[in-house]
């Protein structure tokens, strides 16, 4: 079987389209059964592998203490390769046919306290352009929910700091979402002030906000500042976008708001924000003004 991997990784790179990261991550799982058919049944080639030797894997893998969206990433990995396989007409059958992945174990989504938040928030170098935005992106992140994509797809005239709303979401999901006086104090320097040295002469750029190229920021750029800022803050764990977003909304019903208007500004379509707790009905903003911590 190892003769096959460079063919398959080739495979993975130019017909699929994969990743760096995931290609690295898909071989390695191939590997690592490779290694255990041979030493452990004396299977060098991939018309002697059975569903049986699978399923042994998996176990050992149990045994071995991975985790089950390890292994389940594994099990994934190796019916692609078969599959490849397969296709090429090296064997027959796929001896991972009808193999089960261990469902992934569900923890609760990762949720700041507010001390933690204010760090985060205050991290920031304001003294510069990228810093008054990154603290501008931070404090309406929070402020809203919202997600990564469409706080970098908001342009200028989806944010009203003097009306302390903003618009996003697009075109048949959008809404319409109160930021608190923090959120709206910091948009409002941020695009009166250092927007325009940011993208210099271009006028016609939309984006609220922009790279230092003056071009729309990407999630990744969004990432790199967001990474920074938490180890700027001295934030242990991992930090993603996902984190304030689940915050947001943890922080709101914590203090008592309506686990459906929390939903309605997350843009959830079922009710996945039962996640957070249950409490009785209000409105939208009055929601927000009681309850979110930097309202005022």
């Amino acid at each position: 079987m190892k003769q096959t991997i460079h063919a398959y990784a080739l495979y993975l790179e130019e017909d699929k389209g994969m990743s760096s990261s995931t290609l690295e991550s898909y071989l390695r799982d191939v590997d690592k059964f490779i290694e255990f058919a041979d030493k452990e049944y004396g299977i060098r080639e991939a018309e002697q592998v059975r569903r049986t030797h699978v399923i042994l894997f998996v176990g050992q893998q149990k045994q071995a203490g991975r985790a089950n969206a390890t292994i389940a990433r594994s099990v994934v990995s190796l019916r692609s390769y078969f599959h490849f396989l397969m296709r090429r007409g090296d064997i027959l059958q796929d001896p991972t046919f009808d193999v089960e992945a261990p469902k992934a174990d569900k923890t609760p989504p990762q949720v700041l306290t507010i001390q933690e938040i204010e760090l985060l928030l205050a991290s920031p170098d304001t003294r510069s352009p990228q810093g008054v935005r990154d603290r501008a992106m931070l404090e309406l992140l929070y402020a809203t929910g919202i997600r990564v994509s469409e706080l970098i797809a908001l342009d200028v005239r989806d944010v009203q700091p003097r009306m302390r709303f903003i618009r996003c979401g697009g075109a048949g999901k959008e809404r319409i979402l109160p930021i608190g006086a923090p959120a709206a104090e910091w948009a409002s320097v941020y695009v009166n002030e250092y927007r325009k040295l940011l993208i210099k002469n271009d006028t016609d750029e939309q984006a609220l906000f922009v790279n230092v190229s003056g071009r729309r920021l990407t999630r990744q750029g969004f990432w790199k500042l967001l990474k920074k800022a938490a180890m700027d803050a001295g934030i242990s764990g991992e930090i993603t976008p996902h984190t304030l977003r689940h915050s947001f909304a943890a922080h709101l019903i914590a203090s008592g708001a309506d686990t459906r208007a929390v939903q309605d500004m997350l843009g959830h379509v079922e009710q996945p924000g039962q996640q957070y707790g249950h409490h009785g009905r209000k409105t939208m903003k009055e929601i927000y003004e009681s309850h979110h911590p930097r309202a005022k």
